[in-house]
């Protein structure tokens, strides 16, 4: 309560201070003199242009200098390093651009700043600086465009033969998640198929879906390629692992991947981040809706060794519901029985 006081009272100080200012300005004009008190108002400015301009500075390099851990994670992905330096060099560049034409804009103002005698320069133009201004940025947003291309081409493109292949589904307002198995080949999916009982609309005559199954978390083994297989059963979503320096849009009705290698298990990100309950995650960078906040999932990162040892263990969608499977053609149920037999 006292402290609202203290800010009224300060305001109501401020807004006398200026009334005043106000009046002993129009009394001054009434008396002719209003030349000197612009004269003096403009020194004034010109001069808080350049306070400000300083301090400015002062407190963006403090402030960048204090929370640079907080915003440059550590990587955990082979293509994150390519990631992190165009960023850096974009940073560069335009963080360049930013700082000169601030000096500029600021400066001006003290530079030029009202005499009653100055009079403006006439400056027509200057075709050779129209060209100078031109061309640079041109050629230098190209070269950053064209690096920026080749890093997503080489994360969208098809992932290696070898690269072990997750779905992961959004919706509102959670993540599914789909592993494709021993075969690590991922079933059909149709959305005319979902239900109750298949929410990501697998099908299951597909014999490559009989082995598919679900996890409430993304394990993945370090050293080893992964390929995401991107939807979205309504909304957009977009799946982000701030560690891996991974981001791809889920967009309805157009699936979408990116594929990454680990290079750091859980373990060694805890005791590399002196933090034991460290864990990666993916959250949803789309705002989706009222329960967006919800939508995370823990990935964690294993030894193959342990990888391996952990796929063993898990059982497909049909095991756990053989419900799935009963209205199959009888060939295909009769395979799907023998993995369930073979299963259990």
């Amino acid at each position: 309560m006292y402290g609202f006081l203290i800010v009224l009272g300060l305001l109501l100080l401020v807004s006398v201070i200026w009334m005043v200012y106000r009046v002993q300005t129009l009394v001054s004009v009434m008396k002719g003199s209003e030349k000197k008190i612009a004269s003096g108002s403009n020194k004034v400015n010109a001069a808080m242009f350049m306070v400000f301009l300083i301090l400015s500075f002062i407190l963006m390099a403090w402030y960048s200098v204090k929370e640079f851990d907080n915003y440059q994670l550590p990587i955990a992905s082979e293509h994150g390093q390519i990631t992190d330096n165009l960023f850096w060099i974009t940073m560069a560049v335009t963080g360049f651009i930013f700082i000169l034409t601030h000096i500029l804009l600021f400066w001006f103002p003290y530079k030029y700043q009202y005499e009653e005698n100055k009079r403006a320069a006439y400056y027509p133009d200057n075709n050779k600086l129209e060209i100078i201004w031109t061309l640079v940025p041109a050629l230098v947003l190209t070269v950053l465009v064209i690096s920026g291309w080749r890093a997503w081409k080489d994360i969208t493109s098809p992932a290696p033969e070898n690269a072990h292949v997750i779905e992961l589904l959004g919706y509102q307002f959670a993540w599914d998640i789909r592993y494709a198995g021993q075969d690590n080949q991922l079933g059909r999916h149709d959305f005319r198929l979902t239900n109750a009982t298949n929410s990501r609309g697998v099908d299951f005559t597909d014999e490559n879906a009989l082995d598919d199954f679900e996890s409430n978390r993304v394990v993945i083994p370090k050293g080893e390629p992964v390929l995401f297989r991107i939807r979205a059963r309504d909304v957009l979503h977009s799946v982000f692992a701030p560690h891996m320096r991974l981001k791809m849009d889920a967009v309805p009705g157009m699936p979408t991947r990116f594929w990454f290698t680990p290079t750091k298990t859980t373990a060694e990100m805890r005791e590399e981040t002196g933090n034991p309950e460290f864990e990666y995650e993916i959250a949803c960078t789309e705002v989706c809706g009222s329960g967006h906040f919800s939508m995370r999932r823990v990935i964690e990162v294993v030894t193959p060794e342990e990888y391996q040892q952990w796929l063993a263990e898990q059982k497909p969608f049909i095991v756990q519901n053989p419900d799935l499977v009963a209205n199959l053609p009888a060939d295909k149920k009769k395979v799907a029985e023998i993995m369930i037999e073979e299963n259990k």
